[in-house]
């Protein structure tokens, strides 16, 4: 086999189905996957430890040379699994390269450590007769899990920065998918295999099936510790949310109380605005549209300022923003999205309708479409749409990361704590201020109607950032 790459490398962790994708990969006549190559313990497989003329001692002395000697003596293409802690060495050899394919498989962090625990229970890394499967109960660990967490996000985080710094591709897979033939025959595709994968490789079963609480003894434990966590899936893969500019041209300063906002859209603004103008004598004119050196000027001509932005819930936000792009008031552009949604994401909405009661979109319609757009949205800021992300919809961590791009807000005032915190902000700087009025609703049903867990796990689904960086519980928990 002939093509673009010299060897594969699959990024993967313990516990992850690496050995199962690497099996199915070794049905392909062209592609040869050698193991763990440089794992501390062993050399490819458990209890090998020699390899094309490299033991141990030689491994550590020349890890590179070891690769060079795979490529060069392998017929088809040669590859091997990676994993955070294996040589350092080698993930820096070959993150860089382009001719070093890059596979990355992820599992829910979770499903992966309780599954370690298992296996180092029982003894059984590996199954191959379901009669001679072997199960346990194990005690979730906090701080063990964080620490793994930890470990394993950071290197997916650096693998990503260094595919993106070289242009390059990667194949992503998850542990749900290592049994899809299609998924396979991709995979085999991208490696520039002349062949298919018919079907998963046939030798390995899963282990321990079932729901992560019947697996450990103190579930109780467990839910309180991935509360404290991150409650919402954890499956903390890479971020692919493009970054976004600081937006200065939208902040609202205070000509005269030194306050400073910094607006997210779909977030209260028209409220804080109001309240803004209605400091003093109730007539400021407001300053917008700055550029960047208007507003160093602004804030050196200030001297003490406050600079704040207001928090708005992820599926409150979600739903504002998703009735103002179907509504009267949408902004130019939303009959091309409107287009797009029904025609790519069978949305469903009726044409020229204003969605509410009595508008020809009724609530089953509504709740339809919303779930529909949270689809959308979660797509788009994973990279998974050609169209760019607007910040209407875009993840209000993403739009406070390109704010601090050029100063970081004093305060991220939460949308319901607005009337006590608002007001003990403009203190701070000796100024008098009332309470702000509440945001003007707009147009269609109000959230409550059509909120249940299926709009919450959509909606975390697609803004897990917010709700992990922010610290938002569910809506309906407020």
């Amino acid at each position: 086999m002939a093509g673009r790459f010299d060897a594969f490398v699959m990024f993967a962790e313990m516990r992850t189905g690496s050995n199962h994708l690497e099996a199915s990969l070794n049905s392909l006549p062209d592609v040869t996957g050698y193991g763990e190559v440089y794992n501390p313990t062993f050399l490819g497989k458990h209890n090998r430890f020699e390899l094309f003329g490299y033991d141990m001692a030689r491994r550590e002395a020349d890890p590179l040379g070891l690769l060079d000697r795979m490529i060069a003596e392998t017929d088809g293409l040669p590859g091997f699994r990676l994993f955070h802690d294996h040589d350092d060495r080698v993930v820096e050899r070959v993150l860089p390269d382009p001719r070093i394919a890059k596979i990355i498989l992820t599992r829910n962090p979770l499903d992966a450590y309780i599954s370690r625990k298992i296996a180092t229970e029982t003894g059984q890394w590996q199954l191959r007769d379901v009669q001679q499967r072997k199960s346990a109960k194990v005690s979730f660990d906090e701080g063990e899990f964080r620490a793994m967490l930890d470990a394993l996000q950071g290197f997916q985080l650096r693998v990503q920065r260094a595919l993106q710094v070289t242009g390059q591709t990667a194949f992503h897979i998850r542990y749900d998918d290592i049994n899809d033939a299609g998924v396979l025959t991709g995979l085999a595709r991208f490696l520039g295999s002349d062949h298919e994968i018919a079907a998963p490789a046939p030798t390995l079963k899963k282990q321990n099936p079932g729901g992560a609480a019947e697996k450990v003894a103190n579930p109780a434990d467990m839910a309180a510790a991935l509360a404290r966590i991150d409650r919402f899936d954890l499956n903390a893969t890479p971020n692919f949310e493009p970054p976004r500019p600081p937006a200065v041209p939208g902040f609202v300063a205070h000509p005269g109380a030194g306050l400073l906002f910094m607006p997210i859209k779909a977030a209260p603004e028209d409220a804080v605005t109001r309240w803004m103008a209605a400091i003093g004598d109730g007539t400021a004119q407001l300053i917008t549209g700055m550029t960047q050196k208007d507003l160093r000027q602004w804030i050196k001509a200030r001297g003490a300022y406050r600079s704040f932005t207001v928090a708005r819930h992820p599926v409150a936000r979600a739903h504002a923003a998703f009735c103002r792009l179907i509504g009267p008031d949408a902004p130019g552009g939303a009959d091309d999205l409107r287009t797009i949604w029904t025609t790519r994401f069978d949305m469903r909405l009726p044409e020229g309708a204003v969605p509410g009661p009595g508008a020809g979109h009724d609530l089953h319609a509504h709740r339809a479409a919303f779930l529909s757009y949270l689809g959308f949205v979660k797509a788009n800021l994973n990279g998974q749409t050609s169209l760019r992300t607007d910040a209407i919809w875009a993840s209000q961590t993403a739009i406070l990361q390109g704010v601090a791009n050029f100063a970081l807000p004093h305060r991220i005032v939460p949308e319901d704590r607005m009337d006590d915190l608002l007001p003990a902000l403009a203190a701070e700087l000796g100024v008098a201020a009332p309470e702000p009025g509440p945001e003007r609703p707009g147009h269609g049903f109000d959230l409550a109607a059509i909120y249940d867990d299926a709009v919450e796990k959509a909606a975390q689904a697609a803004y897990r950032r917010d709700y992990l960086t922010l610290g938002f519980a569910p809506w309906g928990a407020r």
